[in-house]
């Protein structure tokens, strides 16, 4: 049996008098992309903010197995540290600085792989030079990757808006993870530049052997890339199955694909 890449067993997370996530149990295993989708307010993006450290949970246990490594317990880890276990994540709302280029934004992603200090890097040795150009490599390899190397020099705040999106995902693939969360990747996009993101994840997943778990508004590119759907519902989980089960689930219908047919 293949061991899971991601195995999150009784997450709860409370705020106050609030449980937003609800004892949520789900596994995502290598190069499976699994899609987390739910009615606003479902707790999508808490058991998201779980997983990478921003929020530690009030029960339950997340464990990462990054592949040749030993698995750990990550939650209770900070993000950063989390981040170098190998697991990325990008935001529902666009985090770039803005005023960098894309290829420095990019660079700052690479940043948690390099082990140059502050002294190797102001007095640019040559271990630190060597390890400048590889990032500068690696980073320009990723834009490549998504389509903007044709972009680099440009200031990140003045591309276009599914351009900045395609750049978060090249800054969180700088850091070489294993797992990529996507929150909202689709969020604000027109229809064509929905369908190029459905390629380009999926073209991802392969090229990288990426494990990919992400959240979406969008049932038509859940439904095409998706190897499972979890649905939540008030914090709880309330199916998980493959696209076929999940679209004809009386539970899921009721809750939420028959009340507007999206997430």
């Amino acid at each position: 049996m293949t061991e899971p890449l991601l195995d999150i067993r009784g997450l709860s997370m409370d705020f106050g008098g609030l449980r937003a996530v609800d004892d949520v149990s789900l596994q995502v295993l290598p190069g499976e992309i699994v899609a987390l989708i739910g009615p606003n307010g479902a707790g999508k993006t808490t058991l998201f903010n779980c997983v990478t450290g921003v929020y530690r949970p009030t029960a339950g246990q997340i464990r990462l197995q990054p592949p040749g490594l030993p698995g750990r317990r990550i939650d209770g880890l900070a993000a950063h540290r989390i981040t170098a276990l190998g697991l990325a994540r990008t935001f529902q709302n666009i985090r770039l600085f803005a005023g960098m280029t894309v290829l420095e934004n990019v660079m700052l992603g690479r940043h948690c792989r390099t082990t140059t200090g502050l002294l190797g890097a102001v007095l640019k040795g040559p271990g630190a030079r060597r390890q400048e150009r590889e990032t500068v490599e690696a980073a320009f390899g990723m834009l490549e990757r998504v389509g903007l190397a044709g972009y680099a020099d440009e200031i990140a705040g003045n591309l276009p808006y599914g351009a900045q999106r395609r750049l978060e995902i090249a800054r969180a693939l700088a850091t070489a993870p294993s797992l990529l969360l996507l929150d909202e990747p689709a969020a604000g996009m027109n229809p064509q530049e929905t369908r190029e993101l459905d390629e380009l994840i999926v073209r991802l997943r392969h090229e990288l052997a990426l494990a990919i778990l992400l959240i979406e508004h969008d049932m038509r590119l859940v439904m095409n890339i998706s190897d499972r759907i979890v649905v939540l519902e008030y914090g709880k989980r309330i199916a998980c199955g493959t696209p076929l089960e999940i679209r004809n689930d009386p539970k899921v219908i009721e809750a939420y694909l028959g009340e507007d047919g999206h997430a």
